[in-house]
């Protein structure tokens, strides 16, 4: 089994470093705490106190400890095969680089995209492969030249942990269509060369300027979706100027659309939700849909022609999707961020686009910029998933309900339940 720079724990438990006898101070001690959680001092020695990274612009934290700077013991949850249950792997977090920023992380969101990564709808994997982009939890060390985190901060990481940072798109604050080629949270090829392994575990080591800022006026359970799902729905939104007075239909209420519901709304929309799910009428309501309609097979749409100003397609499937093209006002785009197998085309008809202008877009997540924007006007408007919590050894049941279009509507997964 070919598997780069992953060191198995199992026979190491016991290679501590030989405790030190030097004193610290308050600060240090209360990072120390922090870090002993998570099995990662071990008896280890911190010189100096921690500098607030809020008050200077020079070193946050100055650590000697060989422990504090890692590499990290870690569990996650991962996947040995397309099938099959999920099993604990132990392996570590690399050191931390100057802009590192070590997390101990608490939840992680289910994403549909974690079980077509497994499956293999878009491409071969190379296992074992720990999945998870939805990731929240507290920073216990930094390195020597971070200046946007300080210990004790609550933080999140979406879908990528590196970009190229020189290209165009890069320059742009768009790093998620990195020309390079972006690195993501997992499944990617890191710049050392290994395989990134994601937030399906305890512990995570990621450059500051991927890692997002979560007010305190939210929940870390609550964040952690709001990092792929929400990003992935308020990019488009923002994108093509939903604002007050416009019309806007989004197709599928899962994981993506419930929010995109209730972000539509917030930006002063009137929201149509189309469904298959009869069960999900009185949800869409609540969470600010004026109008349901049940999508099915051979549906009359004809008293929506022409109403809407944008569309947004959040069904993770194959589907047709040619009878909701007519549904758009002149000019308005149909956009497309439910992804099923990549081999899947979209279907439809030419005349339908062409009678009136209209266009099929796609969007994909968004940059850190927009990211943290995103966060920043959620915890503004008070929008946030629907979750349920589950252990870490429950997310095999939750796969299979988020695939029978059972989840309501978030899986988190508690992260320090292995």
């Amino acid at each position: 089994m070919n598997v780069q720079n992953i060191y198995i724990m199992e026979n190491n438990e016991n290679n501590e470093e030989n405790k030190s006898k030097t004193g610290i101070g308050r600060r240090d001690f209360l990072a120390r705490s922090a870090l002993s959680t998570v099995g990662l001092v071990a008896g280890s020695t911190f010189p100096a106190p921690f500098t607030d990274a809020h008050t200077t612009n020079k070193n946050s934290t100055v650590m000697n400890s060989k422990s504090a700077q890692g590499p990290f013991p870690t569990k996650g949850m991962a996947a040995y095969s397309p099938e099959g249950p999920l099993k604990i792997m132990n392996f570590e977090r690399r050191p931390l680089g100057p802009k590192d920023v070590a997390i101990k992380l608490l939840y992680c969101g289910v994403c549909h995209s974690d079980i077509h990564t497994i499956h293999e709808d878009w491409g071969k994997v190379q296992f074992p492969q720990i999945v998870g982009h939805e990731l929240a939890g507290e920073v216990v060390a930094v390195g020597s030249s971070v200046s946007k985190f300080v210990v004790g901060a609550r933080v999140g990481v979406g879908t990528m942990v590196n970009s190229c940072r020189h290209c165009s798109e890069c320059q742009a604050g768009h790093e998620n269509y990195c020309l390079n080629g972006n690195t993501q949270t997992y499944g990617s090829k890191d710049k050392d060369g290994s395989i990134t392994q994601g937030g399906y575990s305890t512990f995570v080591v990621v450059d500051e300027d991927f890692v997002i800022n979560i007010p305190d006026a939210m929940d870390l359970a609550e964040a952690g979706p709001l990092l792929c799902a929400g990003i992935t729905v308020y990019s488009p939104l923002r994108r093509w100027g939903v604002t007050t007075g416009m019309k806007v239909a989004i197709l599928g209420m899962g994981g993506l659309g419930h929010i995109a519901v209730k972000l539509a709304k917030a930006l002063g929309a009137e929201v149509t939700v189309f469904t298959t799910s009869p069960d999900k009428i009185d949800d869409a309501k609540r969470f600010g849909a004026t109008n349901v309609v049940i999508n099915k097979e051979g549906a009359d749409y004809s008293a929506y022609n022409h109403t809407f100003d944008f569309a947004l397609d959040t069904i993770p499937y194959k589907h047709n999707v040619k009878p909701f093209i007519p549904l758009l006002k002149r000019d308005a785009i149909f956009c497309r961020v439910g992804v099923g197998k990549v081999d899947d085309d979209i279907e439809t008809g030419q005349i339908s686009l062409v009678m009136f202008r209209n266009a099929i877009a796609g969007s994909n997540t968004g940059g850190i910029r927009e990211t943290q924007d995103m966060i920043n006007f959620c915890a503004l408007n008070k929008i946030k998933p629907e979750i349920i919590k589950i252990p870490m050894n429950g997310i095999d049941s939750a796969w299979k309900r988020v695939v029978d279009k059972k989840a309501r509507y978030r899986y988190v997964i508690d992260t320090q339940s292995v």
